[in-house]
This record gives structure tokens, C-alpha cells and sequence, in this order.
């Protein structure tokens, strides 16, 4: 029994029009998804999806994309990301999952899921842009959502460890509204997507800053290989 973090799937089954194969290192990617997936997760092992699960604008629309994931072994745990835009509230998604007998699917959103001694925690994050008033706004929500989630596993005694979609570091642009929350609650792992291409992994944080060990996740970064947490 194994944790796995991947992100930005961006998987396309109900929009097969915005498939990423047009970018390169994203040839024929949902079956690398696949495979890599069979050849790496058992049924009893754990999946963080880090954000941009799927191109569907709505939950009908992502249902195709959904459905392959509960067919692939393994709970997931599934966090938003910038262009997950079928995402709604807590309830209602966790209503369709059930209702379409997507028993494998969560949702992390103010929240946490127990992992032995472990908590999984998280939430989308933002951008770094503090002279725009409307930006900083729904970084403030972002940051008390992470808040939120490490509050909660730490009232249950877990360790949190934080996955989320937009990293808080990244070049030299530094997101303090989310490191502070990392600081306040002594996280020791971060794990992030959202970054693609050649020029972007090669400016992500990786490793340890500021005692955070920094992990970039991101499913083209993986070469769409599940990473493993623990």
C-alpha cells in the first residue's frame, strides 16, 4: 500500500478536440497515462491528481474522463486546478461521483484524507499578483483553504503532507500569502504541477527551501509516471 501524486492529466475523452497531444512531449498521452498507471498502482495504493484532471467545462461534459480514472486501480484524491472548469461545490461533485458509481474518486477541498499516520492535504493555490486587487482577493481564499485543510488534519493528529496545483515558489516569484500557511504549520513536503515545458521545469523549485522539500508533479514533468509520496 503505496501514496502516488501525479498532476495536470489533462485528460480530454469528452473534448477529444482539446487533446495536448498537439504539444510536444505529449504524444499519445492517455494511454501513457494507462499504462504507466496498471504498471505502477495496485488496487489497495493511493493517487493524489494535483489539479487540471480534465478539459470537460462541466461535470456531464467530464464524465468520459472521470470514468477512466475509476477504471484505473486505487483511491484517488483529486484537488483543482486552474483549468478544471467542471469543478462545483463539494457536494454536488461528490453527489455525481456517487450517483455514476464513481466510488474511487474524492475531493480535496477544505479538507484532508487520513494516510496512516499521514494527512493529505492541499488546495488549487494561485498566482502571485499583488498589485491586482481581484487576484489578491482569491489568493486570500486559496491560502485560508489550504489553512482550513492543515487545520483539520492536525485536530485529527496527522502529519500533513501538501499537494497542490500552483506552486508557491517558482523562479524567483515567491507566493508568501500560501509560504506563510506553510511555515505557520511546519510542512516539511510540497508537491506541485502546473508547470510544463522544457524552459518552465527547468526554473521550478525543486528540492529543499526554507526546510520545505519542493517536488514539481506535473504530468508531462513525470513523463506521465505516477511519483511516489510514500
Amino acid at each position: 500500500m503505496s501514496l502516488f501524486v501525479i498532476g495536470d492529466l489533462h485528460l480530454s475523452y469528452g473534448v477529444p478536440e482539446k487533446t495536448m497531444e498537439i504539444f510536444s512531449g505529449w504524444e499519445n498521452y492517455h494511454a501513457l497515462i494507462k499504462e504507466n498507471w496498471l504498471k505502477n498502482i495496485g488496487s489497495d495504493d493511493t493517487v493524489v491528481i494535483a489539479g487540471d484532471v480534465s478539459w470537460g467545462m462541466s461535470l456531464a461534459q467530464a464524465e468520459k474522463d472521470f470514468r477512466f480514472l475509476e477504471e484505473l486501480p486505487g483511491r484517488k484524491i483529486i484537488l483543482k486546478g486552474n483549468h478544471d472548469y467542471w469543478w462545483t461545490t463539494k457536494n454536488k461533485m461528490d453527489n455525481f461521483f456517487a450517483q455514476s458509481g464513481f466510488n474511487s474518486l474524492n475531493i480535496l477541498h477544505n479538507n484532508h484524507y487520513a494516510y496512516e499516520k499521514y494527512a493529505v492535504c492541499g488546495t488549487r493555490g494561485w498566482v502571485n499578483m499583488p498589485d491586482e486587487p481581484a487576484d489578491a482577493k482569491v489568493l486570500g481564499r486559496e491560502a485560508q483553504r489550504l489553512e482550513v485543510s492543515l487545520k483539520s488534519a492536525v485536530d485529527a493528529g496527522l502529519e500533513p503532507i501538501v499537494f497542490m496545483h500552483y506552486p508557491p515558489i517558482f523562479a524567483n516569484s515567491f507566493n508568501y500569502d500560501i509560504l506563510d500557511v506553510l511555515y505557520r504549520y511546519k510542512i516539511k513536503r510540497c508537491y506541485y504541477g502546473h508547470i510544463h515545458g522544457a524552459r518552465g521545469h527547468s526554473l521550478a523549485v525543486k528540492g529543499v527551501y526554507d526546510d520545505i522539500d519542493f517536488t514539481i508533479i506535473s504530468g508531462d514533468y513525470l513523463h506521465f509516471i505516477p511519483e511516489k509520496v510514500i
